[in-house]
């Protein structure tokens, strides 16, 4: 937590930034990546997206204001810079939630970059057939490991409500997943 102080600091100091950017790429990268890859799929848009999110934060952090940790701050930018992407998709090809699932399995399953075995395909067209919020709480909190306080903070969602879906959705996902085997 130190470091991110020091970190947010020498980001905001314009003698200092791009140096700082340059170590907040080095710790963030990675799982700022995942993040957003789980939401849009393929490596090409995650790759697009992960560009646009730290583009707002490189021009952002002095709207930064310290109410969140540096993490959450970020997770909230590429959840929302990967919402407008999604959107943006969806509007350009006029594209059903349906569609959007099927094309996502089928995206899935063809990306060269995923690696994955039989259930980790199942899991995730179980994933796809949740609701949108029970969706982006169960990623979350299941692969990006965030507390449901942190994922509260990003979806500006109740805690109450964030554990309500999340339970929800590991409920539908293992009776999807028993009734496919």
């Amino acid at each position: 937590m130190d470091y991110d102080i020091e970190l947010i600091r020498n980001l905001k100091n314009p003698k200092s930034k791009n140096k700082a950017f340059k170590d907040l790429l080095d710790l963030y990268q990675e799982r700022l990546y995942w993040h957003i890859r789980k939401i849009v799929v393929t490596h090409d848009n995650a790759n697009d997206v992960l560009q646009n999110t730290f583009i707002r934060i490189f021009n952002g952090i002095h709207d930064f204001k310290e109410k969140s940790s540096l993490h959450t701050w970020m997770y909230r930018i590429a959840y929302n810079e990967s919402l407008r992407f999604l959107e943006k998709i969806k509007i350009k090809n006029a594209i059903s939630i349906e569609q959007d699932n099927n094309t996502y399995i089928k995206n899935l399953a063809q990306d060269s970059f995923f690696n994955g075995n039989d259930v980790q395909l199942k899991l995730n067209e179980a994933i796809s057939n949740l609701t949108e919020k029970q969706k982006r709480v169960f990623q979350m909190k299941y692969f990006d490991d965030l507390s449901f306080r942190d994922i509260s903070e990003i979806l500006n969602i109740s805690e109450n409500t964030l554990k309500s879906s999340y339970y929800s959705a590991v409920k539908t996902i293992e009776d999807k997943i028993v009734a496919q085997c």
